[in-house]
């Protein structure tokens, strides 16, 4: 694949993976528990040098990693979820959660521009609420399908998610219905639709969107499966192998297209982009 050039979209801020030292110079590897520059960490895309153990990112980062710079522009930020069925403590853990990320809810989307290409965009963030879909993160991934459709370009959409959010019940259920035909309708126009597994892409939201894509990525060692590995090993009949749930041993399987470094994620898809949407490209709408 050709080397777009990361330097100049690096994100910038503070550490928000890893475990940073009190003076924030050095991280500890999440996966090899070996000490690292801070600096050289953010320089790798939060990849360890060492193990390659792939960090979990905040929606931001994830955008500036993958996207051309100040290319991104968010849409439907301001909605935010009910408590339909008054469930106990539900108000005050998602308000922690919106004050923590600085999000309304665990999905930010919107349109974008790859390799000067225009994209609709949706981004899960594990750190609100386990990524988990409630009927607003449904409603977003809904929109930026629908908005594939409209602006007549390609959807990526960035998967990572415990799976739905128990405290909305039958509410966040019906998004996997919701989700699955908005995807239908993508297919229906020709639009091409990507969604890319990251570390967890679980549960309910495995079992609709972001298993129906045209093409599915997913990043090295990620956690993809329907139930949680406790449940799924009382269910086995035989002895699962080692990397059971790993993004690898689901490429064995069949579910997967590609594992991809998160190094290689902006080029892959480019060229995914450009070679899937080429028929979109003349009606395709401007992205400033």
């Amino acid at each position: 694949m050709p080397d777009f050039g990361a330097a100049h979209w690096y994100p910038q801020g503070p550490m928000r993976s890893g475990k940073p030292s009190p003076a924030g110079r050095f991280v500890q590897c999440q996966g090899c528990k070996k000490t690292l520059f801070a600096t050289d960490f953010e320089a790798n895309f939060k990849v360890c040098p060492y193990c390659s153990h792939h960090h979990r990112l905040n929606w931001s980062e994830r955008i500036a990693y993958t996207f051309d710079e100040d290319s991104f522009q968010e849409m439907d930020a301001d909605l935010v979820s009910s408590d339909p069925l008054a469930f106990p403590d539900y108000k005050p853990k998602h308000d922690a959660a919106r004050s923590k990320t600085g999000m309304e809810d665990s999905v930010a989307c919107g349109i974008a521009r790859l390799i000067d290409m225009p994209v609709s965009v949706a981004v899960s963030d594990f750190h609100f609420m386990g990524g988990s879909m409630g009927s607003v993160a449904g409603e977003k991934v809904t929109r930026t399908l629908e908005r594939g459709c409209d602006m007549r370009c390609p959807v990526i959409i960035f998967c990572a998610s415990g799976g739905a959010r128990m405290q909305e019940g039958l509410v966040s259920l019906m998004q996997m219905a919701k989700t699955t035909a908005a995807v239908e309708r993508c297919r229906s126009h020709g639009i091409p639709y990507i969604s890319v597994f990251t570390d967890p892409t679980m549960a309910g939201v495995l079992a609709s969107y972001a298993s129906v894509a045209d093409v599915i990525l997913a990043e090295p060692k990620a956690l993809v499966g329907f139930a949680g590995a406790r449940v799924s090993k009382q269910a086995q009949v035989v002895k699962a192998p080692d990397d059971f749930q790993q993004a690898e041993w689901v490429l064995r399987s069949g579910m997967l297209d590609r594992i991809v470094e998160r190094r290689d994620m902006r080029s892959t898809l480019g060229e995914l982009v450009r070679m899937l949407g080429a028929h979109l490209r003349q009606g395709a709408a401007v992205v400033a």
